[in-house]
């Protein structure tokens, strides 16, 4: 398919929290460099997410080159993560159980005050492999803390197609995409198998099923209906709602806005 172009970058340091955007980044063996590498969990080192915490998404978060991690969010000073703690603890991910490093008790205690539960910043801890679900992935295919696939890609058309259909339009942000495409239909991604962006091919694992998360407005924090009862309409299979793909990568390599795509199945 001619014309297909990289158009934007995202990866989300904590998992949950804001996204960054980028004009290059890193391909890792686990998604993109710093992606979704921490995550905040409850006492007993379970998951949190917007899908429980709306305001999870006014969580500012930025990793820099080398590796230190800002946190910011409204009504609460500035917050530096640099150092890990000694202290490990078993955190899980839907139904995988992980080894994870405990950012400190000042990390702590910022998160806890700002979404007004105790809770726990962790980081992936160095070694630790996390199998993509073998029912879509091969035996060597991992990804960090993202729900389970390294990468979420949705064409700038899909959401265009959506917003032409919506009273107040959203934005990309909502749906939390680490590779958006410009240049091809709405929806065309349903119908690719293997694409290749730079020297890197990637394999289009599944569709997307959206949970609550994008009724999330991101700049307030608050709940709504839509764009999920407008997707519903034109997007429901099997009881569920899909938008965007999600893929696994094959090798590592760098990607840059601009690059041309090629869909190879």
């Amino acid at each position: 398919m001619a014309g297909l172009t990289l158009k934007a970058l995202y990866r989300y340091p904590v998992k949950s929290a804001a996204g960054e955007e980028f004009n290059a980044l890193e391909v890792t063996e686990r998604g993109f460099s710093g992606d979704r590498d921490w995550m905040v969990v409850d006492t007993r080192g379970r998951f949190l997410t917007q899908r429980q915490l709306a305001r999870m998404t006014l969580i500012g978060a930025r990793l820099d080159d080398v590796g230190i991690l800002r946190l910011n969010a409204p009504g609460m000073p500035g917050l530096q993560v640099g150092g890990l703690s000694d202290r490990r603890m078993l955190v899980r991910v839907w139904d995988d159980s992980v080894p994870a490093a405990m950012a400190g008790t000042e990390a702590d205690a910022w998160l806890s005050a700002f979404l007004e539960r105790p809770c726990h910043l962790v980081r992936f801890a160095t070694g630790t492999v996390r199998a993509v679900d073998p029912d879509y992935a091969g035996p060597d295919d991992q990804v960090g803390f993202a729900d389970g696939f390294p990468f979420l890609l949705i064409s700038q058309a899909s959401l265009d197609g959506l917003n032409g259909r919506l009273q107040h339009p959203v934005s990309m942000s909502r749906f939390r995409p680490n590779l958006v495409i410009a240049g091809c239909d709405a929806h065309a991604e349903d119908n690719w198998k293997r694409i290749r962006i730079g020297d890197t091919e990637f394999r289009v694992a599944k569709p997307c099923s959206r949970c609550i998360i994008p009724t999330i407005d991101p700049s307030t924090g608050e709940r709504g209906r839509e764009p999920l009862q407008t997707l519903a309409g034109y997007r429901r299979r099997d009881n569920k709602v899909y938008f965007g793909q999600n893929l696994i990568h094959d090798g590592v390599g760098r990607l840059e806005v601009g690059m041309p795509v090629e869909v190879l199945e």
